[in-house]
Order: C-alpha cells, then structure tokens, then sequence
C-alpha cells in the first residue's frame, strides 16, 4: 500500500486549467482515469487526509504510485480525450460497463444494386439504411420474416446470389414466395429497389399507407371472386399488423429520443437505455458499473453517454436525449453531443406527459436489473472467494492468489509442439492476457523440457520490464541469448504489456516432473516469491514443489473446481492452437515451399494450368506465360517442383475411379470424394 504523499506533486506544479489526468500503479499501469475543469482544484481532493476520503477513493490513491496529466483547451476536448483514454488503458478503478459488447441493428444496403436486408454490428457503414438498435439478433430476424411476406426483398449474401444467378435456380425463400428472386430475374434492379424502399418506409413508421392499399386489393379481389389471392392478401395484411404489435407507439409525433434511467445503490448502479425511433421503442439495452469512487447520478449520465455515443455518428445519435439528471456542467456534454450528430441535441429531463411516463417504465426496469444482477453475483462472489481462499489454505500462502497463470504443453506424437498460459484474476478468466507459445529449443516430445522452457522465456520478458522500470539494477538480471532485449519491451503509454505483471500462482498441467521443472526454471530466474503448484488429471491431485506426496483437496470443495476449470482452460486453449498448426501444415503443398510466391500467384499458376501436376510438366517458357510470372521466378518454381516428391494418384472413394488430373493435397471429406495416396511429406509441406 502506497502513501499518497509520497508521490504528491509539489505545490505549483499542477496547472489551473482543464485537463485529464491519469493515475498509475508500481507497474506503470494507468488503473484510474479523470478530467477537470480546473486540475489543480481537483487532484487536491485526492491528496486530502484518507479518513476523509470515500473508501473507494482510499483504495485508489494507496494502490496508485504516480499521478500525470495532460492540459486541454476546453471542457469538451477533456471529456473525448478521458474517453479515449478509458477505453484505451481499461483502468481498473475507473467506472465499468459489464454489457459494451456492439448491439445489432436492421440494416437495408441500400448502396447495393439489388439491396440486401440483414442484422449487422458495428460500424455504420455509407448508404446503409439501418433500424434499430435491437436487443436481440433473434429479435430482428421474426421481424424480416413477418415483413417478406409482404416486402420481399434480398435477404442473400453476394456468394449465394451469385451462385444462383449462375445456375439459373433461385434459393429457398424465392421458390416460397419470401423473396422476389432478382438473381434469376423475376424482377429488375429498378423493381427491386421499390420494393426495398417500401421496406424502408415500413420500418420507419409510415405503415398506414401500406395496410389501406393491402385492404383496398383483398376487397377488390373478394369482388371479382379471386378469393385464394383475397386470403393472401389477408394474411399479408395480419403479419404486417402483428409486426406492428411488437413495436408499439409510445411517444407521438413519431419522436425520436433515446431514454436513460439510473437504478443506484452505495456499490453499484444499473443504467437502462429505451431507444424510440418513429415515437416506437426499438431496442432496449442495460449494464450494470461499479461505483470505484464516490459519484453522483450526473456523473453516472455522463459515463452512460460516453459509452453509449462514443463510436456514433450522424442519426445514431438521436435529436433528443432524456436522462434522470443532467450531468454538470451541462454544456460541454451537449456540445459533445452535437458535435458528434452534426446537429443540435437536447439533453433534459422529461417532467410531464408521455416521455415522463415511458421514463418511469424504464426506470422500473433498471431498478429491476440491479435487483437480478446483486442475487447473481452475491453467489459468485462468494463462491470465488471462498475458491480463492481454499487453495491459500491448501497451499500455505500468505494470501489468496488473485492473479493465477496455468500452462499446458501439447503436440500429436512430437510434432507440431505449443503451449498455452491462461490467466485468471480474481477467479475469473481473463481472456485478453492469454498467450501462446510455440517449443523452439529443442525437437520431439518432452513435456518437462517444453514446461521448463515456457516458463523461463514467460518469466525472462517478465525480468526484462522489471529492469526497464528500474525496479532492479542492471547487473542483478541478465537476459540470456535470443530473447528480446529490454528495448523492445518498451512501451511509454501504459498499455498492458505481454509479461509485465507477476502471479501469484502458477498451475502447470501435470503432476511431480512437470512442477519440478516450473519451479526449476523460476529458482535458475531468481524468482522466488511466486507459488507453483500442478494438477494431475489422473486423481485430481494437486502437486506442489518438493513433496513426495500430493496435496488432495475434498471433491466438493470450491477451490478444487476452479483449479480444474484454469487446468482445462489451458488445455482447450493449448490445443485448439495445435490443431490450428497442423491444419495449416496439412493444407500446406509444394508450392509453399518456392520463395517469394504468394498466394495470388499461386492461384494464377493453379487456374493457367488447371492442376499441380500440369505444371510440374511444365516448361520454363510455358510458365513464364501466367501474369506476373517471370523467367527467374518460372525456374525457381521448376527447380521446386523438380526436387518435390510426385504425389500418388486421387482415388474416389465411392467409385474406385482413379482421377489424374485433380490438384495434389485433396483430402477425403466424405463419400464419393477423391482422397490422395502416397507422398505424405509434400501433402504436409513445410511448417510456416
């Protein structure tokens, strides 16, 4: 724990000018993030005596080791550069959205020749007609499926279009009647683009128009006793209207405004967002922060505006927000805001009428979400730490190990030798630390050399940005041959480095060798204020260095479970990284292995001479004729190909028939499918 006036700037060094300023820990790792109007007024608050401060402020101050800041002209400018930065360094003491994954939208290409209706993510895109956001991928997709009967537009990738506009047969959709079937032209590009057009005014809200037309045509074909197209008009005519149910007008004048509600409490608050498109309700979304330091509701707003129009621009942003509390100051928030749409935004709180109403449904709901998210993790919380304190126990720690790296070797029969380390913290996995490795000091199968070879090189870089923050004197540490000097570490920002943070455990799958070689590596380092321990699958034992025997934990026990999930988490990443590996070895062939031959002219020498076997008959000259191909690349390649092993003949497998002239490499998928005999070393190629 730090004293905060051991790192407390002298007075008169920090400016009385708006600015964002960042918080950093021993290990150089931005953990808070902030801006003022007035740097000076602010960061005097944190350098008060700690019994006035909130415990959470407490917290961040004693585990932060420095303070910086960076000057800005306006408020404005400090409110996208803390945005930035938050996003950029993810502090730990800094608010957190739980929920910020991409919500999807209904979107309609219109810059398509034959415009496509689809759910997309992300980034808006020019000439693109979206609708939404939705909560729910299924939830925009019973939508189209309501409306094609009526509007039916493209719902096809290019690949399938492009197929059945070759062959001349439409898909599914259009055989039933959901699609207009452009490919196979039913309609034309002009006819199509009405249609999507008329999807478009749908979605946005001009429905009467299309149920009174829909009404006059089932009445008129009642009259003229066309009664089987009367009852599909009909059923057009229902499915329109129960699309219409689903999202009903809340807000007249066909409003668009986003509503924001803050169900709070001491540690945490729960923020909902409504989001009403033509005076409809579109989407509904929620997340639930930590409250790191004391905040107000006006502060919680802006965090939730931040997150919410940080990435938007244009219509994204809607003309009207409405929120519980206004954040303070007002103005540089609303001036963000328009900056970001291109045009005014009003941000306020509703007090009568329709909006005030809806603002208490979506307060209802965030008070609702808080209640279901404390049940939730009231009992996850306790399990972990209860977890986390029973391996202390059985391990003799000082103290519960928070941060937990695992490692996993793994090969088929020698070859293709990885290993994984996985890391959790605070029980839970932490996916962006993950790391993988491939064996490189020596061949063949040996798990206890590859074990000790991946910790030294984890716990080398570890060393190495050790020294490059000066936290041990050169000579105490030397890197050793091949690794990366401490230069290449660098990194002035604060972004989470590859290596830089020490566990408190390290779990190796295995049990007495592979542990043995673990703490064999760490000791060679230096290290000796790091636990090591082993899981063995067998008995589910736990191995710790130096013992004969295991330590068993009860099989109910919480701290063996999450011992077993790290274990099997850095299996499944270990061997889903081999797999990887020596599927690109299999689908490796001779041509992989000619320098400088990259893979459009692969395909070019593939598509000039039809199959791999062609080519090696091939000529210099003849070769010399593909695009981009030149004389001393053409005798490279025939040098290659000249040394390579000829492949066996394909066989189909369903008829016996062998196939001359299909390219080396085919594998056997299935029935009736040509399979390669003979010449395993060139099916397998060379390792990239």
């Amino acid at each position: 724990m730090a004293d905060p006036s051991s790192y407390r700037p002298r007075p008169g060094e920090i400016p009385d000018s708006p600015g964002v300023y960042r918080f950093r820990d021993e290990h150089r790792r931005v953990i808070y993030v902030g801006k003022a109007k007035s740097l000076r007024q602010r960061l005097a608050n944190y350098f008060q005596d700690l019994a006035g401060l909130h415990p959470r402020t407490r917290s961040m101050v004693t585990t932060a080791a420095s303070v910086e800041w960076t000057v800005v002209s306006t408020e404005v400018e400090a409110l996208q550069l803390e945005y930035s930065w938050i996003k950029e360094f993810d502090p730990r003491f800094n608010v957190k959205y739980r929920d910020d994954k991409s919500y999807p939208y209904l979107a309609v290409t219109m810059n398509e020749q034959f415009p496509r209706v689809q759910v997309m993510r992300g980034h808006k895109k020019k000439g693109v007609r979206y609708f939404g956001p939705y909560a729910h991928a299924w939830a925009i997709r019973d939508t189209v499926d309501l409306l094609l009967r009526v509007f039916p537009v493209r719902t096809c990738s290019a690949g399938v279009f492009k197929n059945a506009a070759r062959t001349g047969r439409p898909c599914l959709l259009g055989y039933i009647g959901k699609c207009s079937a452009p490919c196979v032209g039913r309609v034309d590009a002009e006819e199509h683009r009405e249609l999507a057009e008329e999807f478009c005014d749908f979605m946005a809200g001009r429905t009467g128009t299309y149920l009174r037309r829909l009404e006059k045509q089932m009445a008129q074909a009642a009259e003229d006793m066309e009664y089987e197209r009367a009852a599909r008009l009909r059923d057009d005519i229902g499915a329109l209207r129960k699309a219409m149910e689903k999202n009903a007008v809340v807000l007249a004048d066909a409003t668009d405004a986003d509503l924001i509600a803050v169900a709070e409490d001491e540690l945490e608050a729960a923020v909902q967002i409504f989001h009403v498109r033509g005076g409809r309700v579109r989407g509904q979304r929620g997340w639930v922060t930590d409250k790191v330091e004391e905040i107000t509701t006006g502060a919680l707003v802006e965090h939730a505006l931040q997150q919410l129009y940080g990435e938007e621009t244009g219509d994204a942003v809607p003309k009207e927000v409405l929120v519980p509390a206004l954040p303070d100051p007002l103005e540089p928030v609303q001036e963000w805001l328009t900056g970001r749409r291109g045009s005014a935004v009003s941000l306020r709180v509703p007090q009568r009428g329709d909006k005030r109403a809806l603002m208490e449904t979506v307060e209802r709901n965030a008070q609702q979400s808080l209640v279901l998210h404390k049940t939730k993790r009231a009992s996850d919380l306790t399990t972990r730490s209860r977890a986390l304190e029973e391996i202390a126990d059985a391990l003799e720690l000082d103290s519960a190990p928070l941060r937990i790296e695992c490692y996993d070797i793994s090969h088929l029969q020698g070859d293709d030798v990885v290993a994984s380390m996985v890391v959790f913290e605070d029980g839970l996995a932490r996916k962006s630390e993950y790391r993988r490795f491939q064996i490189k000091g020596f061949e063949g199968q040996d798990d206890v050399r590859s074990m000790h070879e991946v910790i030294t090189r984890r716990f080398r870089r570890y060393l190495a940005e050790k020294e490059r923050t000066g936290e041990w004197s050169d000579d105490e540490h030397t890197l050793a041959d091949g690794d990366a000097p401490t230069g290449a570490l660098k990194d002035e920002d604060g972004r989470p480095r590859k290596f830089a943070y020490p566990p408190q455990l390290v779990v190796v799958d295995g049990g007495q060798p592979q542990v043995a070689a673990a703490r064999r590596a760490l000791d060679e380092l230096g290290i000796d204020d790091i636990a090591v321990c082993g899981l063995a699958k067998r008995l589910e034992e736990v191995w710790v260095p130096g013992d004969d025997d295991p330590v068993v934990l009860p099989r109910t026990s919480e701290g063996l479970y999450l011992l077993q999930r790290v274990r099997d988490e850095a299996h499944r990443f270990a061997i889903t990284y081999q797999r990887s590996k020596r599927a690109k070895r299999f689908r490796a062939g001779p041509l992989d292995a000619v320098p400088g031959l990259g893979e459009t002219r692969k395909q070019a020498l593939i598509r000039h001479f039809g199959s791999v076997k062609k080519l090696r008959a091939a000529t210099i000259e003849q070769i010399c004729e593909v695009p981009g191909i030149g004389r001393k690349t053409a005798e490279t390649i025939a040098a290659a190909l000249a040394g390579a092993v000829p492949a066996g003949p394909a066989v189909n497998t369903a008829t016996g028939e062998i196939i001359e002239d299909e390219e080396p490499g085919t594998t056997a998928g299935s029935a009736g499918e040509p399979v390669r005999t003979g010449a395993p070393d060139e099916r397998r190629g060379q390792e990239p």
